[in-house]
């Protein structure tokens, strides 16, 4: 089913009304809403193409991912994710010293679960740092692990042992940072631990001149260095400011992240067009596009660092990979929405946009129009309530919702 966008947006701002908890009326008019993410997407990518088209070199690693540059450049943790174990995720820091608008844990942050003093959250089970070694020597060695959640210079002297451990045993390390609380002596024990690869946020800090010196400290002692954040307008905008600062410094790669929102930063990005990639995740449609424009300028101008692509599709990519390596069945993975309902409102200013256009277009069968269906929907969900307090109550829903 091809719906019109006229009659999907007709549709999406009748659901919008609708209390998100009322899952019936979601789950009876699924295909409708179903539809209707599909032709934004399916519209959206072709936007992304002709955007492909215009970046010279652009080249494809193995179906997976995109990126431009040297391909010895490309950051092993990445390689590891994408053909290997997965992301094997090490966690220990849950706090931060920055609070960044696109951070998921913007909403819930005081909330984060800790982790216990002198424990590792390891496969999502804890260990003390002297288990590692057991079990490093009975189960299968992971191509890769990283080292995340949420700032780990925040503590950043529990780390030298640990990583000197999966040093010892061979096993790639990255770690990601903001940068801020780095320093010459702290980077050079890190290194000196074993850690191969260090990614920065250079976002979190808007590419403050700070993390820029820090980066190029890093370079005298890592292996690997690059940079990884979040693709959104105000990074695109600090770093064109000083883009040949950040050049000089010789960095390895620039993963360009897609963003994508969960419900604990979407509050941040109300009234944002977006669209839901693979019924996963969902993103605003200026994120990608900002990728491609950097992998077009660094292509342009030849760029020593390499620029990947670090989309949707590519963790949908590491998804079936992980499930793969997992021995799951053909065909299963765990790339799924972070949200646990239908939210329609999210998706008005897209089908309000009249420059975005779906690519074939079918009005909906009588069975499926929305004036043979609305008062009855309404009629049942009123119950005994007036109209005026039932369309109160939904007014007062999609403010909270925006607040």
């Amino acid at each position: 089913m091809k719906i019109s966008k006229k009659e999907a947006l007709e549709w999406f701002e009748f659901l919008s009304e609708i209390p998100s908890d009322s899952q019936q009326v979601f789950e009876e008019y699924n295909n409708i809403i179903k539809s209707t993410l599909r032709q934004i997407e399916k519209s959206y990518m072709n936007e992304i193409k002709k955007l492909q088209d215009n970046i010279p070199g652009l080249k494809n690693l193995q179906g997976r991912t995109y990126y431009v540059g040297e391909e010895k450049n490309f950051p092993k943790g990445c390689m590891s994710c994408l053909f290997g174990d997965g992301l094997g995720g090490i966690r220990k820091t849950h706090t931060c010293n920055l609070t960044c608008k696109f951070c998921y844990y913007h909403d819930s942050m005081e909330d984060v679960e800790q982790i216990p003093e002198g424990m590792w959250d390891i496969g999502d089970n804890l260990y003390e740092e002297e288990d590692i070694d057991l079990l490093l020597s009975i189960q299968k060695n992971p191509s890769g692990i990283a080292y995340v959640y949420l700032e780990p210079f925040m503590e950043i002297e529990e780390y030298y042992s640990v990583v000197k451990k999966f040093s010892k045993a061979g096993i790639h390390q990255h770690m990601y940072t903001n940068g801020v609380l780095c320093t010459d002596e702290n980077l050079k024990k890190l290194a000196e631990s074993g850690l191969d690869e260090l990614r920065f946020n250079l976002g979190a800090s808007n590419c403050s001149d700070k993390v820029i010196k820090a980066m190029k400290t890093a370079k005298k002692y890592f292996k690997a260095v690059g940079i990884e954040t979040p693709m959104t307008p105000e990074f695109y905008e600090s770093f064109i400011e000083k883009k040949e600062e950040i050049l000089s410094i010789g960095l390895d790669f620039m993963n360009c992240a897609e963003f994508h929102v969960g419900p604990d930063n979407i509050n941040n990005y109300i009234g944002e067009k977006f669209y839901v990639y693979k019924n996963g995740y969902l993103s605003p449609t200026w994120s990608r596009k900002i990728t491609c424009k950097f992998m077009e300028m660094a292509s342009k101008e030849k760029w020593d660092m390499l620029v990947h692509d670090c989309s949707n599709h590519t963790k949908y990519a590491r998804e079936i990979n992980k499930a793969s390596k997992q021995g799951n069945s053909f065909g299963a993975h765990s790339y799924f929405s972070e949200f646990d309902r239908q939210l329609p409102y999210l998706f008005l200013p897209i089908l309000k946009d009249k420059d975005f256009k779906f690519l074939s277009e079918t009005p909906l069968p009588e069975n499926l129009k929305l004036e043979n269906f609305k008062e009855a929907i309404l009629e049942s969900l009123s119950h005994e309530e007036s109209e005026e307090e039932f369309y109160q109550g939904f007014e007062d829903y999609i403010n909270n919702e925006e607040n």
